[in-house]
Order: structure tokens, then C-alpha cells, then sequence
């Protein structure tokens, strides 16, 4: 019985074999002098077979002097079993690993069974052959047939080539059959469990592990600790924390990021370092991981410290600084790193070009921001979804709205972000029709609306004072789409009913929300109470305003505001007098400016200097 191959190829192979050794694989000219040298040293030493096999064993194990073996071994008259071996482990080692299943089975063809170690070799081969589950599955058979399935070592490699493919079935049934195991047996099913994520069992097959008195390794611990983090099982992990330092296990490079990522994400940063402290050898994944630990913790002084330190860097470690400075609101620090990301010649990545464009927007630095589109284009970053909606959301705040039309007209694959940012956009910026008509669109092309693509269109409504058509889109939120009206969405109907004067319409929805108004709805209110002069409406709006938030004082002079309109001053005393009987403080005003690549405050020292001398 053959392994199974294409019999025409196993055909050819074998012609190879036997009538014209270099048909298949013609040899290069580069070695045909050396090798002719050796062959005649082969035949010159034909009374000394050792010699001859470690000329071959030093070409087979060497993949790039793999058809010198080839021509080498055809030469053999009588090729030995060791022969055979150091060919099927030769070809196993290579690009084309199928060639020692070949091998094999022109062996089996002369009369030779195999020892264990042609098994182990031909199992390792199976292993690196695409799709070559089915392959293993029939060497398993002949290795049960002839009895080498009680070798430790061959029912080891039978364990770890299912377990690589997926097959946890057949490798745990070969596990469980196994009358030894060793420490490779039980971390061979341990890892194939966790490659195909299935964490659980990971934990499991330790438990048995560690109640058959077998002691795990890092490799063990790596798997382990990384099932924990997944499942979120941190009394667990900490258990197994103390069980390395109770049988002194070694933690490796692995072991040691596996162990700071568990601490991250517990945002446990005094353990992590202690870990990171401790390691012996660091890798680039180390540092990157601790990084990540600080930036997750908010400590970015920290994570600063660490990148500014660390002895190379690669765009994980750019990227992960200029995210943690966009979500910490930091977008000056954002936009400085990216610009220096780029002076170190660091092609970026979807996420750090992102995380850059989102840190233009939130300072309207459009010039920075363009730049970064000119730099996607020529240097062909991938610009998938997300950061097409990057650049919308960009460009929609610097007030690009035609840019960022440009850029969503361009995108091969919209979602409803997509869609989302540039209808915001485009009503923020004051193109309330073609927002709407975008809007109609997008449910023509069967995009399904969400929450933030609401907030738009009744932004745009609000703006284009179209009442009727705004509170038929929002009624048609919870009945035709199964959307939830969110704070968000009320307060955008009390400006709706509210620019338009309709102020009583707008109390009385506000009376009859299914949850209590917030303090952003009563200020629309209070604001367009204000402009339109409705003085009771204003007083029933600050007096919730000074019961929600008491200490804002914007509540207290927009009240106050509104009563200087009325020419009611004892009321405008009064206020000032609550507000500072409550010791709420105004805070002076201030802005930015950008200056020389970077963003400063206007209120420096010479401004301060200014305010004193007035």
C-alpha cells in the first residue's frame, strides 16, 4: 500500500529515480564541476559507505543542496535505509516537502518498510504539505499497521500535525491512545487547542497536564496565560502566575510579553513593568507591548519615556504612541509624531494614518491633514474604509466639505460611517440639501441608517428649518428602522422646533420625552429663549439648568443674559449675586493658534502681560 499521490506524478518521480535523474530538476551549471568532483570521490570511496553517507547527509540537510543529494544518491548502487532516511528528512526540510513522500514510496516499492525515524520524517513532511491532512492521515495508518505508533516521538509529530491543521480530533484521539507522554505530547495538543482559539480547552488539558504530575515549560505558560486574557479568566491567570514562580519556570521573551499583554489589560501597570524589569532579553514586541500597557493606562509621560528609550522602533510603536495621544485628546502631540514618523522614513499604517487625520480634525489643521492625503497617494498606504472615513471626517471639520465629497465618491467600499460622516458634514457646513440628498441616496442603495446618520439629517432639518420633514425622519427612527431615540436625538429636535420659534412645541416635547432632559437639552431652551425673547420659558429653563448642574456657570450668565435683554436688572443682580453666593467662577476665554508646525496657546506670556497692564 502507497501513500497516496497523483499516480502520473508518482510515475514520473519514479522514472526520475531509476533512468534520468536530472529530467525533472535540471541541475545548475554553477555546481556541475564540484558536484562531478564529489560523485568521483563517491566511487573512489565506495569501500567506505560511512564517508559516502556523510557527503550525502551534508547536501540533504542543506534545502539550497538538495539536488546534489538528488544526483548524489541516484549514484548509490545499493542505497541503505539510513540512505533512504536522510533523503525523505532532506526533501521534508524543503519548499517541496511532497518530494519525501515521493521518496517514500519508491522505497516502499524496493522492499523497505521504514524505521521510526522515516516516520518522523515523512510526518513532518505531511506537515508542511498545503491541505496535507488527508496525507497525514494515511501515514498514521501505515505507522499503526506497523506498529510504530508506541514511539513517544512519532505519536509526538502525529499529535502536532493534526493539531496544525485543525484536526483536534484525530490528534486527541492519538493523544489519548498513547501509552507515554511527555512534556512535548501534552504541549502539542495544549497549542494546537489554542491555535484554533479554542481556550477553554486549553485550560482543560492543562488541568489534566498538571494532575499527571507533568511539569509545563514556558511554551506551556505562554498558551495558558493567553487563554486566561481571552477568556478573562484573571483569578486564573494569577494563579498561574504564581505556579511559574513556584516551579521556577523560565520566562522567556514569550513568556514575558504574554505576561506584560495579560497585565495590560488589566491595566496593571506596576506588575507589568515588574515583568518587564525582570526579563533578561527583550525583543521589539516587549517594548511594544509595554508601551501599550502605559498608553492604555492614560500614563503617556510613561509611554513617552519608554518609546523615546527603546533601541528601534517600528510602526507598531509610532502607532501606538500617536493613537494614545488622539483618544487622550492630546492632537498637537498626535500630529508633531506623525510629521516625525514621517522624517524617520516609517511607512505608516492604516491605524496610525487614521488615528493623525482624526487628530487634524479635532485642531482643523487642514494643511497637515492634506499633507497626509498627498502622502497615502503617492506612497500607496492602504487606504481601506476606515481611513476614507478619516479623511471625510477631516476635511467635513476643517469645512472641505467638496474634498471630502471628492474622497467619498472615490472610496470602492462605503459603510455607514461612511455615509454618516459625510451627511454630518455636509449639514454642519451648511449644505443642508445635499445632505438630505445624500441621505436619500443611501437609503436607496439600501444602506441601513444608524444613530450618528440620524443626528445628521436632523441636523440638516434644523438648519434648513424644515420642521415636518425633520420629525417625520425622526418618528420614522423607532418605527421603520428599530432605532431608540438617544438624548442625542431629542435635543436635536428641541433646535429643530426651537430655530424656528415654535418654543412652546419645543417645552412641550420637551415634557412629554420618555426620559429626563439632560442639561444640553434645557440650554437649547434657554438659548433660543433668549434670541426669541420668551422670557418664562428662559426662567423654567435655568431653574432646571441650576438644579442639573449648578456649578457651570455658563447656566448663570446665559440666565443672566437673558433678563439684560428684558430690562429686568434686579434679576440680573440677583443671578450674579447666586452665582457668586454658589462660588461658581467664570473661566476666562481662550484659543489656539498654530505657529511654526505647532499648536500653542494664545494666552502666553505675552498676552498675560497685556491683560495686567490693562
Amino acid at each position: 500500500m502507497f501513500v497516496p499521490v497523483s499516480l502520473e506524478i508518482k510515475d514520473t518521480v519514479v522514472r526520475s529515480y531509476r533512468t534520468d535523474p536530472v529530467q525533472p530538476y535540471p541541475i545548475p551549471l554553477s555546481f556541475i564541476l564540484p558536484l562531478k568532483t564529489n560523485i568521483n570521490m563517491a566511487k573512489t570511496l565506495h569501500t567506505d559507505p560511512s564517508s559516502i553517507f556523510n557527503l550525502l547527509k551534508s547536501y540533504a540537510l542543506s534545502p539550497n543542496n538538495i539536488l546534489k543529494a538528488k544526483e548524489l544518491f541516484n549514484q548509490i548502487q545499493k542505497p541503505t535505509l539510513s540512505d533512504w532516511n536522510i533523503m525523505i528528512r532532506g526533501w521534508s526540510q524543503t519548499q517541496q516537502p511532497i518530494q519525501a513522500i515521493y521518496t517514500y514510496n519508491i522505497m516502499y516499492s524496493k522492499g523497505l518498510i521504514g524505521n521510526n525515524f522515516t516516520y518522523l520524517f515523512l510526518i513532518k513532511a505531511c506537515g508542511r504539505i498545503p491541505h496535507g491532512s488527508y496525507t497525514t492521515r494515511m501515514v498514521h495508518s501505515r505507522v499503526f499497521k506497523l506498529g510504530f505508533d508506541s514511539v513517544l516521538f512519532v505519536s509526538n509529530a502525529l499529535v502536532h500535525v493534526y493539531a496544525g491543521f485543525g484536526e483536534l480530533g484525530f490528534a486527541r484521539k492519538v493523544f489519548d491512545e498513547m501509552s507515554e507522554r511527555d512534556l512535548v505530547s501534552w504541549n502539542s495538543l495544549i497549542c494546537g487547542y489554542g491555535r484554533c482559539k479554542r481556550f477553554r480547552e486549553v485550560l482543560d488539558v492543562f488541568e489534566e497536564m498538571r494532575m499527571d504530575n507533568v511539569k509545563g515549560d514556558a511554551v506551556t505558560m505562554v498558551k495558558v496565560v493567553l487563554a486566561c486574557s481571552v477568556l478573562g479568566e484573571w483569578n486564573v491567570a494569577d494563579a498561574m502566575v504564581e505556579y511559574i514562580e513556584e516551579n521556577e519556570v523560565e520566562v522567556d521573551v514569550y513568556l514575558g510579553n504574554t505576561l506584560i499583554d495579560m497585565y495590560a489589560q488589566r491595566r496593571m501597570v506596576n506588575l507589568a513593568m515588574r515583568v518587564f524589569d525582570r526579563m533578561h532579553d527583550r525583543n521589539l514586541v516587549t517594548w511594544n507591548v509595554m508601551i501599550k500597557c502605559y498608553v492604555k493606562t492614560g500614563d503617556l509621560v510613561a509611554a513617552r519615556g519608554l518609546f523615546d528609550v527603546m533601541p528601534q522602533r517600528d510602526v507598531i510603536s509610532w502607532t501606538s504612541m500617536i493613537t494614545g495621544y488622539s483618544q487622550a485628546g492630546q492632537f498637537a502631540n498626535a500630529v508633531r509624531l506623525f510629521k516625525e514618523m514621517m522624517e524617520a522614513k516609517v511607512k505608516p499604517d492604516e491605524k496610525s494614518v487614521a488615528s493623525a487625520l482624526s487628530a487634524c480634525a479635532h485642531i482643523g489643521s487642514l494643511d497637515v491633514g492634506e499633507a497626509i492625503h498627498h502622502y497615502i497617494r503617492k506612497y500607496g498606504v492602504k487606504a481601506d474604509v476606515y481611513v476614507g472615513n478619516a479623511l471625510i471626517d477631516m476635511y467635513c471639520k476643517c469645512g472641505a466639505v467638496e474634498k471630502a465629497l471628492a474622497v467619498f465618491e472615490e472610496m470602492g467600499k462605503k459603510d455607514s460611517v461612511s455615509w454618516t460622516s459625510v451627511i454630518s458634514g455636509l449639514a454642519v457646513n451648511g449644505s443642508v440639501d445635499s445632505a438630505l440628498n445624500l441621505f436619500s441616496l443611501m437609503l436607496r442603495e439600501g444602506v441601513r441608517p444608524t444613530h450618528g446618520t440620524f443626528v445628521g439629517v436632523l441636523l440638516a432639518c434644523a438648519h434648513a428649518g424644515v420642521v415636518d420633514k425633520g420629525l417625520e425622519y425622526f418618528e420614522s427612527m423607532e418605527k421603520v428602522y428599530g432605532l431608540k431615540p438617544e438624548m442625542k436625538h431629542y435635543g436635536c429636535v428641541v433646535d429643530l422646533l426651537s430655530r424656528s420659534g415654535n418654543l412652546e412645541r419645543a417645552y412641550e416635547f420637551i415634557r412629554r420625552m420618555p426620559v429626563n432632559p439632560d442639561v444640553v437639552v434645557w440650554m437649547i431652551l434657554l438659548s433660543a429663549s433668549q434670541v426669541h425673547g420668551n422670557l418664562p420659558l428662559a426662567e423654567i429653563a435655568t431653574k432646571k439648568l441650576l438644579e442639573l448642574d449648578p456649578s457651570n456657570s455658563g447656566n448663570y450668565v446665559l440666565s443672566s443674559n437673558t433678563y439684560a435683554v428684558s430690562n429686568r436688572w434686579e434679576d440680573v443682580v440677583k443671578m450674579r449675586g447666586l452665582m457668586k453666593n454658589s462660588n461658581v467662577m467664570k473661566p476666562s476665554a481662550s484659543s489656539s493658534i498654530e505657529i511654526s508646525d505647532s499648536n500653542s496657546s494664545q494666552d502666553t506670556k505675552l498676552s498675560v502681560m497685556e491683560k495686567n497692564r490693562l
